[in-house]
């Protein structure tokens, strides 16, 4: 019987002595847990510098890029939209080249109509002259300002031929324009022709 009962409290003490074992060893694993979960703050790095030192490097880092990246975005914005209105600007310029014949026609047909004494004829192909050089003007085009006795300018005219000058004040400079100068916008879609005086 004292067997029985030595037995039994042999075997308690035996789990009692497991339990205690489990339970230190649960302890020094919090232990070791909470250590590891300590902020490191005050910890230099491999570089010399604490965490949140190192931290403050990356995050004014990834700042820089963010900026850098914005600056980019904006200017690549701001390039596009002036290609674009550049774009509108000059949408119409092989249409509105190809209709400057047409307007050169109209100039000499106006020329030589206007010697005819049909005062309705003449009325009536002005009016469509009109009609056409409105439109035409309503779409950007603009007649380059240039006239006989002008300085010549090889930026704003092309100089077909030299004549000997009638007077000695067109001596180089505009004797006569040949044929109208376009530009639509700022940009010459079709230079003056002009002779100079030499």
């Amino acid at each position: 019987m004292f067997k029985k009962i030595f037995k039994s409290m042999s075997r308690e003490h035996s789990e009692n002595a497991e339990n205690e074992l489990t339970q230190d060893e649960l302890v020094n694993n919090t232990e070791t847990t909470d250590q590891q979960a300590e902020p490191t703050e005050g910890i230099p790095t491999a570089e010399g510098l604490s965490e949140v030192e190192q931290l403050g490097e990356d995050l004014a880092k990834e700042k820089d890029k963010f900026l850098r990246l914005f600056a980019e975005f904006d200017n690549y914005k701001k390039r596009t939209s002036k290609e674009r209105m550049d774009l509108f600007k000059t949408a119409n310029q092989e249409v509105l080249q190809a209709l400057l014949p047409v307007m050169d026609d109209f100039d000499r047909a106006l020329i030589q109509i206007s010697k005819s004494e049909d005062a309705a004829l003449v009325t009536g192909v002005e009016l469509i002259y009109n009609k056409l050089k409105d439109t035409l003007v309503s779409k950007g085009l603009e007649q380059v300002d240039i006239k006989a006795g002008d300085a010549f300018n090889a930026d704003f005219a092309e100089a077909i031929t030299q004549i000997p000058a009638p007077t000695p004040e067109l001596k180089g400079k505009i004797v006569d324009v040949l044929e109208k100068g376009y530009k639509l916008g700022d940009k010459i879609i079709r230079f003056p022709k002009v002779v100079l005086g030499n």
